[in-house]
């Protein structure tokens, strides 16, 4: 049992968390763990009038799974709780893979990256409808479901990574940055510059370059170099990114005025999928046949007295006959049938005479 009321069902899942059963309601949940220090950990304070992090941290956690919405493409967030040096924070469990583990076999399709994005802006769109702000948008929190959907995880696990941070670095700014430095290491999406929803749609943006591409935009070897290149805008080209750039372009952009929000990039996304090609329901078209092969030898020679044989058009053969115009012209049908039905009728009138004659 696992803060009072998960058990644990099997072994930890690297990136999906570990599976587990919610005992009152018995639903199938995923447990993510997030460290507590061993100084503000709840059974080793050393001062009794200390506040407990962990009750913080799960309050916290509550508030903000009472005011998420329920969206289809958003993985639904229940609870957390402390339990030793760790709190342990309950999302809802669905068949799927996370998307960190596509990304294994390389960048993705334009297209295929358009519907995962279409579907990350909804579930944003509608987090940033109740006045939150997501704060987690990682390949890791994202889940593709069976049926190719993508959902959205994550929200409470980013929630209570923030408050710890700043619970930990109190009023100096500088303490803020070396936790969740030491916590959140170099990856872009976790680093915008500005807060609220306009970091979701920036950290979107991050996470859409890096399915085309298979790396991020920034230089992520050390965090101060990607703050400095976060700050000045510097990304690496986007050539990489196919229909998908002027977007990435737009997303990636330091001054968060000049962004679309949710709304709009799931609005331009199935735009784009509108005119996405059609895959081949069989698979790929079957390579052109080779060019027949020339004879080089000498001609074949008939004997004397043999018939021809006759072989059956060729292709290019019809399509020649096929284009070639007709011996009468069209024009001329006409009167030719009338004359054709006149001699006709000529020739009976003339038999009758001759027979009664």
């Amino acid at each position: 049992m696992v803060a009072g009321r998960y058990r644990v069902t099997d072994r930890p899942d690297d990136g999906v968390g570990v599976p587990a059963v919610d005992g009152p309601s018995g639903a199938r949940v995923r447990l993510f763990g997030l460290e507590l220090p061993d100084l503000v950990a709840p059974d080793r304070a050393t001062d009794p009038a200390a506040p407990s992090y962990g009750q913080l941290l799960t309050a916290r956690v509550a508030q903000v799974a009472a005011a998420a919405p329920a969206h289809p493409r958003l993985l639904r967030g229940l609870a957390a709780g402390p339990e030793g040096e760790l709190l342990w924070v309950a999302e809802e469990s669905v068949s799927g893979v996370p998307l960190e583990r596509l990304m294994d076999d390389g960048p993705l399709s334009p297209y295929r990256v358009a519907e995962i994005g279409a579907d990350l802006a909804g579930a944003l769109r509608a987090v940033h409808g109740t006045g939150l702000t997501h704060g987690n948008v990682t390949a890791r929190t994202v889940l593709v479901c069976e049926d190719g959907a993508a959902m959205l995880g994550g929200l409470l696990l980013g929630a209570a990574e923030e408050e710890l941070c700043a619970a930990l670095g109190g009023e100096v700014p500088r303490r803020v940055y070396e936790t969740r430095a030491l916590m959140l290491g170099p990856l872009a999406e976790r680093w915008a510059i500005d807060p609220g929803a306009p970091a979701d749609t920036w950290a979107l943006g991050v996470l859409l370059y890096r399915l085309l591409t298979g790396h991020g935009p920034y230089p992520e070897h050390d965090l101060p170099t990607l703050l400095a290149a976060v700050r000045d805008g510097r990304h690496h080209r986007t050539d990489g990114c196919g229909p998908l750039r002027p977007l990435v372009e737009r997303l990636l952009r330091p001054d968060a005025e000049a962004r679309p929000d949710a709304a709009a990039v799931q609005q331009e996304l199935r735009e784009l999928l509108v005119f996405a090609p059609e895959p081949y329901p069989d698979g790929p078209p079957a390579p052109p046949l080779p060019a027949p092969r020339t004879e080089t030898g000498p001609p074949a020679v008939r004997p004397r007295g043999a018939r021809p044989v006759k072989r059956p058009p060729t292709s290019r053969q019809k399509a020649a006959s096929a284009g070639r115009p007709p011996r009468i012209p069209a024009r001329m049908l006409g009167p030719l049938v009338l004359a054709a039905v006149l001699v006709l009728m000529v020739a009976a009138v003339a038999g009758i005479v001759l027979v009664a004659g």
